[in-house]
C-alpha cells in the first residue's frame, strides 16, 4: 500500500511541475483551458450542444474529468453524433454533467475518496488501480490538477456514463 500510495504522490508531484506552464499565464476559466489544449473538441461541440458552456465558464469551482476526443471516439459508432441531436439533449446534459462535481477537488484528495457525487447527483466510484486514480472501474486519470480560473480539470481516457435512474 505504502508503494502505490508512493507511486501516487509522485505521479501527482510529476503532473503538477507539468502543469507549472499554466500557472504562468492567467488563468483561463475551465472551458477556455480546455479548449486551449486541443484534444477536447469533441467534449466543447457537446458542452455547446447542452447548453453548459456559460456554467462552466461561471464561477464554480468545478472539478471536471474532462474525456479526450480519443475517449469520445471509444464509444459506439454514431452514438456522438446521436447525442449531440436536439432532440437528445436531456440525455447529453446527464452524461456531461455526470462529469463534473461541485468544488474543487485536487487528485490528492480525489485519491482517498471511494465516491465523488456529479451535479447531476449521481455518484462517481473512485478507486486507485495499479497506481492511477479511476473512475467507475473504467476511466483513468491520464493527466491530473489542471488548474483553471474556476476550479481543476483532470482528463480521463473514457467517457463515464451514468447509472440508470
Amino acid at each position: 500500500m505504502k508503494t502505490i500510495v508512493t507511486s501516487i504522490l509522485s505521479v501527482l508531484a510529476f503532473a503538477s511541475f507539468a502543469s507549472a506552464e499554466h500557472h504562468n499565464e492567467a488563468k483561463k476559466d475551465i472551458v477556455d483551458t480546455a479548449v486551449a489544449a486541443g484534444s477536447f473538441k469533441t467534449l466543447a461541440a457537446a458542452l455547446g450542444a447542452a447548453d453548459l458552456v456559460e456554467t462552466l465558464k461561471g464561477e464554480g469551482p468545478f472539478t471536471v474529468f474532462a474525456p479526450t476526443d480519443a475517449a469520445f471516439a471509444k464509444l459506439p459508432e454514431g452514438t456522438v453524433e446521436e447525442l449531440l441531436k436536439p432532440e437528445n439533449k436531456a440525455k447529453l446534459v446527464d452524461i456531461l454533467t455526470y462529469h463534473v462535481v461541485a468544488g474543487k477537488v485536487m487528485a490528492a484528495t480525489a485519491v482517498t475518496l471511494d465516491k465523488a457525487t456529479a451535479v447531476n447527483k449521481k455518484d462517481i466510484a473512485l478507486a486507485v488501480v495499479d497506481g492511477a486514480l479511476t473512475l467507475n472501474g473504467s476511466a483513468k486519470v491520464t493527466t491530473a490538477d489542471i488548474e483553471a480560473s474556476n476550479g481543476v480539470i483532470h482528463v480521463i481516457d473514457t467517457v463515464i456514463l451514468p447509472p440508470a435512474e
